[in-house]
């Protein structure tokens, strides 16, 4: 038989080494227990404890509350308190024109007169006969009364005396027809005629204005309608830059049907005629006096609804929101209403946080909302 080789031999040896070494497990101790040295004991495996969540930090103040009367503003035109076209109220040519452009008259004054000689003569002969008939129905008054004549004879007197008397009224009254007066006291703004010229009846001669007072005209929407009234103080601003108070004395109780807007008028004093009719303006009416605060614009913000209002702090120093009501835009910021009394207001961090949050609040440094470098403290002082 022949004997096994030597390098059989080793391989079973080997073989046999390392199936009693996997047997005996000492292999898991390599890189851990192997390597810990005795009486360490295993660290501990507890959990890590969540960390504490950061609030976010925002500036809050408490806001001093005016009364401040809401300003409606609209656009406008200037316009006369009166305007009249004057014409003539027959044919004839034209005799005398006594104005001319830019003249100051006064109701009743004569603005011109059409040539009407037989007219005139008309008006005279039916004086005479007037008087014709006033003796004549004297003289037969007698007779009646003496009893020479019948009375049928009075009556018949007392008839062609009313005639007499209606023939001269007819023919006044076509001789007043010659004669244009002013209706009002005004300004003679325009002439479109001349003396010699034949004029038919009912030509354009002249315009009227009466400036005193100067009239603006707009129309309010029916949003704000409610908070205009007859007596409202108004401010009217000239395209010219020039400001003036009136007063609004017409509110009209019908729409415009295409834009739903309301005619108003302000009447303004301008004695001296210096405030021209159809210049462009803005009129801006107070009305009834409310509650506000003044904010800068940066406060404003948005709720999730897309509402426009302001983020307030709540007791539990939660963030809140309040709508608002805008009253006036000035150079110093919003003016604003619908505040709660003693809110506090987040005026610095506000569009970072929502409804809810719970936040860290701090005092506004007054520079935020006034840009001033006085201090907090020293304001309320």
């Amino acid at each position: 038989m022949a004997k096994p080789r030597f390098h059989t031999v080793a391989a079973f040896v080997v073989l046999a080494v390392s199936a009693a070494w996997v047997l005996t497990g000492e292999f898991s101790s390599i890189g851990s227990a192997a390597n810990e040295t005795p009486g360490d004991e295993p660290q501990s495996t507890q959990a890590a404890a969540p960390a504490e969540k950061v609030l976010r930090t925002v500036a809050v103040i408490e806001p001093d509350f005016v009364q401040h009367n809401r300003i409606i503003r609209i656009s406008g035109v200037t316009s006369p308190d009166k305007r009249t076209t004057l014409a003539t109220r027959s044919a004839g040519i034209l005799g005398e024109l006594k104005v001319k452009k830019g003249d100051r008259v006064q109701a009743g004054d004569v603005v011109l007169v059409l040539d009407g000689a037989e007219k005139r003569a008309m008006v005279e002969t039916a004086k005479a006969l007037l008087d014709q008939r006033q003796k004549e129905a004297e003289n037969i008054e007698r007779l009646v009364k003496n009893g020479i004549s019948p009375t049928t004879q009075s009556d018949s007197a007392r008839s062609a005396l009313a005639s007499a008397r209606s023939q001269l009224e007819a023919a006044q009254a076509d001789l007043d027809r010659l004669t244009v007066v002013a209706p009002f006291s005004g300004i003679i703004d325009q002439v479109m005629v001349e003396e010699g010229s034949w004029l038919p009846s009912g030509e354009a001669a002249a315009v009227l204005l009466q400036l005193d007072p100067v009239v603006a005209l707009g129309e309010v929407s029916e949003r704000e309608i409610s908070s205009v009234s007859v007596g409202s103080e108004a401010d009217v601003r000239l395209i010219s830059g020039d400001v003036v108070s009136g007063i609004v004395r017409h509110v009209s109780l019908e729409a415009t049907a295409g834009t739903r807007t309301f005619p108003i008028e302000v009447a303004i004093a301008n004695p001296d005629n210096k405030l021209p009719a159809g210049m462009t303006a803005e009129i801006m009416i107070k009305s009834e006096a409310v509650q506000a605060v003044k904010l800068p614009r940066s406060v404003v913000t948005l709720d999730a609804a897309g509402n426009l209002g302001l983020r307030i702090l709540n007791a539990d120093n939660t963030v809140g929101f309040v709508p608002i009501d805008l009253i006036d835009d000035s150079p110093a910021g919003l003016v604003l209403s619908g505040v709660p009394q003693n809110a506090k207001i987040i005026v610095a961090g506000q569009d970072l946080v929502s409804d809810g949050e719970v936040v860290n609040a701090v005092p506004a440094d007054s520079t935020l909302i006034t840009g001033s470098t006085v201090t907090t403290a020293e304001r309320s002082q």
